[in-house]
């Protein structure tokens, strides 16, 4: 790996894992306990790590009855404009000094104040991690990519409750924009 590169202007992403979220997966046991490791590492490295949650205000002015996703939110089903609701995962709870994002769509970027945050941090490497591998890592990989942002997906730090998306995505999507490792071989290349 070239000198240090996911040190050096790069950013950790932690996308959409909050409370609400987490509770949707099968077994979040692993994902949390290696997404914290590698906040672990990023703190230690002086890595900014960067939280994007998805909120909203009540009763969700924000959505358009044409937007396929979020429109179902108007039923009242699911708050997702309440503090609960928008609440990082308490075990990879931000810190003082971490950034919180938040955002309106399925990308990180798209209403929010992320790219103005990450110019202003002079980051130009992303490392991605969050649920859902076919939601916002997707959305905000292609997004990045666009900007010219040079990333890494961390594969066992990304989840989706449709186990074959996350495969397919990993396997054969992302890898087209992206340097796809587990969170161990990033490790590795951050402490060698």
């Amino acid at each position: 790996m070239e000198e240090n590169k996911t040190q050096q202007n790069t950013a950790l992403l932690i996308l959409d894992v909050q409370d609400a979220i987490v509770k949707l997966l099968k077994d979040s046991k692993s994902f949390i306990n290696s997404i914290k490791k590698v906040i672990q590492t990023a703190r230690i490295s002086k890595m900014p790590v960067i939280y994007v949650v998805i909120g909203f205000r009540k009763g969700y002015p924000e959505v358009s009855p044409n937007n396929k996703s979020f429109s179902v939110l108007k039923d009242g089903t699911q708050n997702l404009y309440t503090e609960e609701a928008i609440t990082v995962h308490a075990s990879i709870a931000p810190e003082q000094g971490d950034v919180i994002i938040t955002k309106k769509r399925v990308s990180a970027f798209t209403g929010s104040d992320l790219e103005v945050v990450l110019r202003s941090l002079e980051i130009k490497h992303l490392v991605l991690s969050g649920i859902a591998t076919g939601g916002v890592v997707l959305s905000t990989l292609r997004e990045a990519a666009d900007k010219d942002f040079e990333i890494t997906v961390l594969s066992d730090c990304c989840a989706d409750r449709d186990e074959e998306v996350h495969r397919i995505l990993m396997t054969k999507i992302f890898p087209r924009q992206a340097e796809v490792i587990s969170s161990e071989e990033w490790y590795v290349n951050n402490h060698s």
